[in-house]
């Protein structure tokens, strides 16, 4: 009878609450991966230029934005492909000149169609077990690795093997055309076509002298190892040279690059016509960069173009973008001032003039405009949660092309004279408006409307708000998610969720002040969730993020706490029942604020933490805290290690069992301190995990990180 009286409630509850059109989210709905995600996501539409008509791909072809009509189809394509290649039109890839031809691959091949002859222009099959392919849209040429070498398939269909001692036995010793150094630096590829498409740079790595961290596949019947070349901290990293490759007399020139071996050589450009290769050298300290010309006929050194330097670290991210109408220029980006911004380089004297200046950052270089003679970018003028669209000319003078709120992302025409921008605000969902860099004439293509209102979700209240940092002057902004159905004469359990680490942030001005799913989700439990960024993360100038330099987590730290002074002064948050929790630098700073101010959080649940930064890699721990042998203070003040003995509250590390990013060695040693110390934090794995989750892990994962604040902050006291 007791199960029938229940079950009744539980009914009556759920009629109530649909009577009033309150329904509450779940997991399936506010995450990625989630069942019902893609239904309350706010409509959007998926832009790309054809020539100087916006296009708009769907699953039946690529549309015309303004006409709505139909400019090719998927099975249009297919018909003149004589078979099903294409199942999906997302994957057409509209001419940025705007011909009738479109690049389309499957089944193993790939084909150039011209749709207005319904002819196959050119059709090549796609060589089996081919890696990081990098296809020249011109020339057709194209890169790939197969087993640690580097290899051209040519337009015509010949082999160039460019490489042969890449390693083939799985070690990975010696690699060639991947990305490097980790990925930092901004480098996220290891080909890079010159401007015609017939000369490849390239990089080679040898990571034979860099120490492998062993992993366990479990999926086999008896478990087998496989090691990750992985580069800590003050120990040896791996080398890497530069190669240009020459697809017509196949013959390759080694670039002879200045500085020491285990340098890091980023953000490779050529010069429009080709015979000069420009590369960012860095030292390993980090503090001495040096934009350096190469021959690229010999591969010698023509000249040290630019230096920076600074006594804490430089860190070039972004290739030089050379002027459409004076190849003799290019625009660079640089935060020599303290802020990122654009410069444009005179490369035969090495001049630089600033043409963007301000307490602002530039996020994002878009492109030309020739005809204007102006640069297009988005940058944080004016609030640093925004990310707004401007242009400027060669004179400096800026003005603003998009509306002056919200979140901006944009996608120029090939002639630079329109923009597709997409954006969102706290109060607009999605909005997406072709914009004339002329005119600056604004035309809506779609305005989307909040798919959880009209569906009679219950939705949180979301504000954003700032406080000042620890050192009393600087502003830091947060996110607040109250719960749903809030009562401002309750006392709610809140959660801090954190991340604080450099390249990030959390709050901005895009929809909801960019919220996650998973907070919303918390709201309908009845948490209050508060996001903060504090002082060493992204976009706020290099200054607010080299205040942590040498001693990663104090200053983050003490940031984070004047937001736990601040909710402590809000009627409505139980101070008592108070939780953190954050993954990868936020797993870092969740186990840090639960071992450092045991008594302010009951309960915290970090995700892939860094435990010890002499654990983690060479390029990112260096650039933040040198190396331990030369600030041993600082990787000991920063080591979690001796602290895991002042842990009180519940804590909970959840990792991927195979992370290769903060590899688990992180993890397992903080367990093994904690039982040292007598302490009981709790753990839970997913095996074969990376540093991230995903597909249906990423439900699982919230479910239980939800459960472990409702087990023990919510329903105890």
């Amino acid at each position: 009878m007791t199960r029938i009286k229940t079950l009744l409630m539980a009914m009556t509850a759920m009629f109530v609450s649909a009577a009033h059109g309150q329904k509450l989210l779940t997991l399936e709905d506010v995450m990625y991966s989630g069942d019902n995600f893609h239904n309350l996501r706010p409509d959007t539409k998926y832009m790309a230029w054809w020539g100087g008509i916006p296009a708009e791909t769907t699953p039946e072809g690529l549309k015309n934005a303004l006409t709505g009509e139909y400019i090719v189809t998927v099975e249009q394509l297919n018909t003149i492909a004589g078979e099903t290649i294409l199942r999906n039109g997302h994957a057409i890839r509209p001419d940025a000149d705007g011909r009738t031809q479109t690049l389309i691959s499957g089944k193993g091949k790939r084909m150039l169609i011209d749709w207005a002859s319904k002819e196959i222009v050119w059709s090549q099959t796609e060589p089996k077990g081919a890696a990081n392919q990098d296809l020249h849209p011109k020339s057709l040429h194209m890169a790939y690795t197969l087993e640690g070498n580097l290899y051209v398939l040519t337009k015509e269909g010949k082999r160039q093997q460019v490489s042969e001692d890449g390693s083939t036995d799985g070690t990975d010793n010696i690699v060639y055309g991947t990305s490097v150094h980790r990925d930092e630096f901004g480098i996220s590829k290891g080909t890079f076509w010159s401007t015609d498409g017939r000369k490849l740079a390239f990089y080679r790595m040898d990571q034979s002298m860099v120490p492998s961290y062993p992993q366990v596949d479990i999926t086999k019947r008896i478990a087998q190892t496989y090691t990750d070349h992985y580069p800590m901290a003050g120990e040896a990293g791996h080398e890497v040279k530069v190669g240009i490759y020459d697809v017509q007399t196949q013959q390759t020139t080694w670039v002879q690059t200045i500085g020491a071996k285990d340098d890091y050589h980023t953000n490779i450009s050529w010069s429009p016509d080709g015979s000069i290769l420009y590369i960012f050298e860095l030292n390993r300290d980090q503090n001495h960069m040096q934009l350096v010309s190469y021959d690229a006929r010999t591969g010698e050194k023509l000249k040290v173009v630019l230096e920076e330097r600074h006594d804490k670290y430089v860190e070039p991210l972004n290739p030089l973008s050379f002027l459409p109408w004076d190849d003799t220029q290019a625009v660079m980006q640089s935060q020599r001032d303290g802020f990122n911004h654009l410069y444009l380089l005179n490369l035969r004297t090495g001049k630089l003039r600033q043409l963007t200046g301000g307490p602002w950052v530039v996020q994002q270089f878009v492109g030309f405009s020739p005809k204007q003679k102006a640069l297009i970018y988005r940058a944080n003028e004016g609030d640093p949660r925004r990310s707004c669209v401007y242009s400027v000319d060669l004179k400096g003078k800026r003005r603003l092309l998009s509306v002056d709120d919200g979140v901006h992302n944009v996608q120029l025409s090939a002639d630079g004279q329109q923009l597709i921008d997409q954006y969102s605000s706290p109060t607009v969902p999605n909005s997406i408006n072709l914009i004339n860099v002329a005119t600056g004439k604004k035309q809506n293509l779609l305005t989307a409307t909040d798919k959880w209102a009209e569906q009679g979700y219950s939705i949180p209240e979301i504000t954003s708000g700032s406080l000042l940092a620890a050192d009393g002057k600087t502003p830091l902004y947060y996110r607040m998610v109250k719960p749903v159905d809030f009562d401002s004469t309750k006392v709610y359990p809140t959660v801090v969720y954190v991340y604080g680490g450099p390249h990030a942030h959390n709050v901005q001005a895009s929809w909801r002040w960019g919220m996650r799913g998973w907070e919303a989700y918390m709201a309908t439990k009845g948490y209050l969730l508060f996001i903060l960024d504090n002082r060493g993360s992204e976009w706020r100038g290099r200054d607010f993020e080299q205040a942590t330099f040498r001693h990663l987590g104090d200053v983050e730290m003490q940031d984070q706490m004047k937001g736990v002074d601040f909710l402590r002064t809000l009627p409505y948050v139980d101070a008592n029942r108070m939780g953190v929790h954050g993954w990868s630098f936020g797993g870092y700073m969740t186990t840090n604020l639960m071992c450092t101010y045991p008594d302010a959080f009951k309960v915290g649940v970090a995700g892939g933490p860094v435990i010890d930064w002499k654990y983690y890699e060479v390029m990112y721990g260096e650039r933040y805290m040198d190396t331990p042998q030369s600030n041993p203070e600082g990787y000991q003040n920063s080591s979690l290690l001796p602290k895991a003995k002042n842990l009180k509250g519940r804590l909970q590390i959840i990792y991927g069992m195979n992370d290769p990013t903060c590899v688990p060695q992180h993890t397992l040693s903080f367990i093994r301190a904690a039982i040292d110390g007598g302490v009981q934090p709790d753990l839970f794995t997913y095996p074969g995990g990376g540093h991230n989750m995903f597909g249906r892990d990423q439900i699982h994962l919230h479910e239980r990180i939800t459960r472990y604040f409702e087990d023990y902050l919510k329903n105890t006291k």
